[in-house]
């Protein structure tokens, strides 16, 4: 399965939740939510920070879909030597993220699904330069009220993702060494909790587990919302996303944290 492939699959899925929602009567169980976060320093010290989320979900007596794009980039001045032996001040990229998933889920009973779930993510600086995964497995709603919601969902899957370049000394030079590219059968796991605190704030928090014989990723996101509106929020977010095994020179665990605007739809 090549990224290709990927694409297409998330496309396809797309398509699928677009067509549910323009057939479904009342919107069909559809909502949807918008982030968009942007941060600039300038003077003694100059960066750019800049990250977007979309996210749409269904749930209904027979669906239970979501689809989501997140996208990071970041930029700041860094102290490097030129050829020359020089320091000099260059305003550098420092991140460079995007990635996207969907998943449909076909309602067995009010509480039980069966789920497809497909997800790709490209990463200039992260540990594997991309992965991606397509998966089938079993879904429950453990709990639903007013207040709270948790589902999870488990099934198999399959994996491919091609390491992050390493850097070796050529003439005193640093060349860079592609990885190859690899593949492998994983377990995947998503645990879902939302609580409303208040009338105007919330707390959600999504776990996935990618578990992998010769690696498992695994990504929290954990989120505070306080409404401003029926449609606005400020949200305060922390996600830590971490590899089991990496190649020597890369951090295991990478935490990124975020104050976004939120629209809601």
């Amino acid at each position: 399965m090549n990224k290709t492939l990927m694409a297409s699959v998330l496309l396809a899925a797309c398509a699928s939740f677009g067509v549910q929602a323009q057939s479904a009567p009342n919107n069909g169980g559809w909502s949807g939510s918008g982030e968009f976060g942007f941060a600039s320093s300038t003077g003694n010290s100059r960066s750019e920070n800049l990250n977007a989320k979309l996210g749409l979900n269904q749930e209904n007596d027979q669906w239970k879909n979501s689809f989501f794009v997140d996208g990071l980039r970041s930029k700041s001045q860094q102290t490097v030597e030129d050829e020359d032996g020089n320091t000099v001040k260059q305003f550098n990229t420092t991140a460079n993220r995007y990635d996207g998933g969907a998943s449909v889920g076909y309602k067995l009973d009010p509480r039980s699904y069966i789920v497809g779930a497909a997800r790709y993510e490209h990463d200039d600086f992260g540990a594997n330069l991309w992965q991606g995964i397509v998966s089938l497995g079993y879904g429950y709603i453990a709990l639903k009220d007013e207040r709270n919601e948790l589902s999870f969902e488990i099934g198999p899957g399959y994996k491919r993702y091609r390491p992050a370049d390493t850097y070796v000394i050529v003439d005193s030079e640093s060349v860079a060494v592609r990885q190859p590219t690899e593949s492998e059968m994983v377990g995947r796991g998503l645990l879902n909790y939302k609580y409303k605190l208040t009338a105007n704030t919330s707390f959600d928090d999504t776990l996935l587990v990618e578990a992998g014989s010769k690696n498992t990723y695994l990504q929290n996101d954990a989120g505070l919302a306080v409404s401003m509106t029926k449609k606005l929020a400020l949200k305060v977010g922390f996600q830590v996303r971490h590899n089991t095994d990496v190649l020597p020179g890369t951090k295991n665990t990478d935490t990124l944290t975020t104050t976004n605007l939120v629209y809601s739809f």
